[in-house]
């Protein structure tokens, strides 16, 4: 798919990178299983699943002591009540600094290999520590947070019991990868629908599924159980600035990378507006309009992108489908844990 199919597939799956670790079967105790609808999660050989090193992500994941003024945590820009993203254009740092991109949700990131917009950290390991040493986001370094989290007895006692050591950036890491394992989300009306339950989705979101799979040709890279392919595409946002973000490129530097962005799963759409990597669609009208018109014209926009020629009750339709049959009761809502001293 794209400019350069074959190399964009092998960079989507992570091949040919410095993995900083194998995967494996987790082949220890069972983790709980993943909601009905979706696959078998892959961990890490050195990151079984524990609920004492999940315990210990979620604190960390949700305290702001680990930015530098106490004023900004994971949660900040992945909020368990706005979609695990933050409900806003663009993510906001310590002293109110403003990013330029969109915060991604998490929901169901333990599917996907390459994290970020643009896929720059390998794993959910690799991608822990990079908002704690973003000088827009929480504007600390690796050694800073490591001295601040062990004069906190409660997190140095944690570290200790879990990885037979202090707070280091491995444990850290560690720890909030597991915890982000487990925000998964499935056994949808769309789900059940699937399984033979004819009356989980309205007539319209029926509709509309039928458009998603076929006409709107959504699927082609919304597939799989997350309903996304977790490769990069180039959909023409921001293509015509003097200067676009150009995402995947600035890691790969391939010419058909420029101005491609990492697919996002749809489960939970309805709850992570705004949209797309600079949120400049604040509804799913918006987006789904977009398509139709087949982007913004430019050198490396993607082949599945084109003109759909979708009616306005066709459109309707197919969002009906994205809110109604994407949307889950059981959705991973987290309350905020106590903090250790």
């Amino acid at each position: 798919m794209l400019c350069f199919p074959s190399i964009r597939t092998l960079v989507a799956a992570g091949c040919g990178l410095a993995l900083c670790f194998a995967l494996a079967s987790y082949a220890g105790a069972e983790p709980p299983a993943p909601p009905k609808g979706l696959g078998a999660i892959t961990y890490p050989e050195n990151n079984p699943h524990t609920a004492e090193k999940v315990e210990l992500g979620k604190q960390l994941y949700f305290d702001k002591r680990l930015s530098r003024d106490n004023t900004v945590s994971c949660a900040t820009c992945h909020d368990p009540d706005k979609g695990w993203s933050n409900g806003d254009t663009f993510a906001t740092g310590v002293r109110g600094q403003r990013g330029g991109r969109s915060s991604p949700s998490i929901v169901n990131s333990a599917y996907s290999t390459l994290q970020f917009w643009d896929g720059r950290a390998t794993h959910l390991e690799g991608q822990a520590l990079g908002p704690i040493q973003n000088p827009i986001e929480m504007d600390m370094t690796i050694d800073e947070v490591v001295a601040k989290l062990n004069k906190i007895a409660g997190y140095r006692e944690q570290c200790q019991k879990i990885f037979q050591t202090d707070v280091t950036p491995d444990a850290i890491a560690r720890s909030i990868a597991a915890f982000e394992r487990t925000i998964l989300s499935g056994d949808a009306p769309y789900d059940r629908f699937k399984a033979g339950d004819t009356k989980a989705m309205s007539e319209q979101a029926q509709r509309g599924a039928k458009l998603f799979f076929g006409k709107a040709n959504c699927s082609a890279c919304h597939t799989g159980h997350s309903f996304s392919d977790f490769a990069f595409h180039n959909l023409g946002i921001g293509m015509d600035k003097d200067m676009p973000d150009l995402g995947r490129f600035v890691v790969t530097k391939i010419e058909g990378d420029k101005g491609a962005f990492k697919t996002p799963t749809l489960r939970e759409i309805s709850r992570t507006a705004p949209y797309m990597h600079d949120g400049r669609f604040k509804t799913l009208d918006e987006v789904v309009d977009y398509y139709d018109k087949g982007g913004h014209p430019n050198a490396q926009l993607d082949e599945e992108i084109f003109e759909l020629k979708l009616t306005k009750q066709e459109q309707a339709d197919l969002v009906k489908f994205l809110v109604e049959g994407l949307t889950s009761e059981s959705y991973p809502h987290v309350k905020p844990p106590k903090l250790p001293e």
